[in-house]
């Protein structure tokens, strides 16, 4: 989607896209703020989350979802949702409610509980048979640091049990997992990661512009970023492209 022609312009994949996703975080939009989120920011975004549990509590949730979907944007529930059946025995339950509401997309977390790894692979690999799943690695407590090997390790069986994506975890505000709590990325975990996980596969949270700056210089335009806010998408997007200040240099021939 470019109104003008210029030269010099990095190329995005086109949607669907399997990489260069920009998923966007929603929080509680009303159906009209959705709408309108649509209209100009719909043709650039790729996934949709209705993060941790707002969709317990959202109005309208059928008619939004179903708004979304008709734009070809796939929706799904966060993550915390998710843990919260789990840790009330409540997986069939939820596995019904997605199905109910025609959700493919589904978030296999472990941010908020203690659960065996090898029961969340177990969640991956049952979901994997009739939906795409995404699955959370890293802690949203900030006093558990997780060190790279186990990353890795992680993601690698998430992956190998069926995640089609493994996410990074960073939380809404982007201060803790890949980062520390000041924002800044932990830059050793994530170039350790890329040794042995394949850029495409990973989604990264990125809620913060430095966040995203520091994605793109280091993997290109077409990294996969996550937790998006709705009025971020098109500045993210022309980031991508280096259309703003910050990647203006990053495309140019000189």
């Amino acid at each position: 989607m470019m109104n003008f022609k210029m030269s010099q312009i990095p190329e995005r994949t086109a949607k669907p896209r399997k990489s260069g996703l920009t998923m966007v975080m929603d929080k509680g939009l009303s159906f009209g703020e959705a709408e309108n989120f649509l209209s100009v920011a719909g043709v650039h975004t790729d996934i949709i989350k209705l993060g941790f549990g707002t969709s317990f509590v959202t109005p309208n949730l059928r008619k939004k979802i179903e708004l979304y979907q008709t734009h070809g944007i796939p929706v799904y529930f966060g993550g915390t949702l998710f843990e919260a059946f789990i840790i009330r025995n409540q997986f069939d339950e939820y596995v019904s409610i997605c199905k109910d509401y025609k959700i493919d997309l589904i978030e296999v977390s472990d941010g908020s509980i203690t659960i065996p790894h090898t029961e969340k692979c177990g969640y991956i690999e049952k979901i994997s048979k009739f939906a795409t799943v995404l699955s959370e690695v890293g802690s949203k407590d900030a006093a558990h640091i997780i060190p790279p090997y186990k990353w890795i390790e992680l993601m690698s069986a998430e992956l190998s049990a069926g995640s089609s994506y493994v996410i990074a975890e960073a939380r809404e505000a982007g201060n803790v997992g890949i980062y520390r709590g000041s924002g800044e990325v932990r830059e050793g975990l994530v170039q350790e990661i890329l040794t042995k996980i394949p850029a495409e596969k990973i989604l990264w949270e990125a809620p913060q512009k430095a966040q995203q700056l520091y994605f793109l210089e280091l993997v290109g335009c077409n990294v996969n970023l996550g937790n998006i806010a709705p009025s971020e998408v098109i500045p993210l997007e022309t980031m991508r492209i280096g259309l703003r200040s910050d990647t203006f240099d990053l495309y140019l021939n000189k």
